[in-house]
């Protein structure tokens, strides 16, 4: 067996540099190059992206803790000082993903911006920074599932380092980091594969096929982690959100879809 990765990347004047930190950094580099190159595609500029991200990226942090102190109430009205401390860990997606939204909806509302045409611009990205933020939680040795054998993670023709590394607490277990990120990968490919499809997306499609197929692919792998944040009767929160998350991007879809003068998404798109 060789030996767990170090959560901890390096140490900068005394204070540690961990893996999760410069894994979430760079793919918020990528991917904000990848929505700014698509913005200009469709008529926007660079700065609407640029400027929106310097707003949402600390808004959304804080949602995703608040989300994650909400649910863990328990533990932190007894420990408040904790509420603060979010280099021990705890940041949910969900959290993130509701502020950051909020953010782009009245960021777009006071910049005279179509909303759904920036959330159709943002939304692969914003799926293929979750597939590279799941890497952080592997470092970390978190958002992993039940207990599982070596035999089994081997027949999955993984990686080594994967494989160790996921000997957690004792046991080799499931790497449902592995399984959301790749299921996050895969969709980033159809969506923009896709999205060059001359009218096939109307407006607020791609957006709206983002929540489908994310709520569709956390639901069950959701069921499979053993660290979900719980609601009172033993309810998984992320897994009751994707469904409802995924039920009403159906109806907004089917909704607009009636509407016979929805323009599609890339009615003047060119490949540049």
């Amino acid at each position: 067996m060789i030996a767990a990765i170090n959560p901890t990347a390096f140490h900068i004047f005394g204070i540690g540099i961990q893996w999760y930190a410069i894994i979430i950094v760079s793919g918020i580099v990528l991917v904000s190059w990848l929505a700014t190159k698509e913005a200009v595609r469709v008529g926007l500029k660079e700065d609407d992206v640029i400027d929106m991200m310097l707003w949402a990226l600390p808004i959304s942090i804080i949602g995703a803790r608040l989300y994650y102190v909400i649910f863990e109430w328990q533990y932190y009205s007894q420990n408040p000082i904790e509420i603060f401390a979010i280099r021990n860990g705890g940041l949910a997606i969900y959290g993130g993903l509701i502020a950051g939204g909020l953010v782009l909806y009245f960021y777009t509302r006071h910049h005279f911006i179509n909303t759904w045409t920036f959330l159709d611009v943002a939304a692969p990205s914003v799926l293929l920074a979750q597939a590279i933020g799941r890497w952080g939680n592997f470092m970390n040795h978190e958002a992993f599932g039940e207990i599982t054998t070596k035999g089994f993670l081997m027949k999955l023709h993984l990686p080594n380092f994967i494989i160790e590394n996921m000997y957690i607490d004792g046991a080799y277990r499931q790497p449902t980091f592995l399984y959301e990120s790749s299921w996050n990968v895969l969709g980033f490919i159809i969506i923009i594969l896709l999205r060059r499809k001359e009218h096939f997306f109307k407006q607020g499609e791609i957006a709206l096929t983002y929540v489908l197929w994310y709520s569709f692919g956390r639901f069950f792998i959701e069921g499979m982690r053993t660290d979900s944040l719980m609601f009172f009767g033993g309810l998984r929160v992320s897994q009751i959100l994707s469904a409802v998350l995924f039920i009403g991007a159906m109806i907004l879809i089917a909704i607009r879809r009636r509407n016979k003068e929805l323009p599609y998404y890339n009615r003047s798109y060119s490949i540049k």
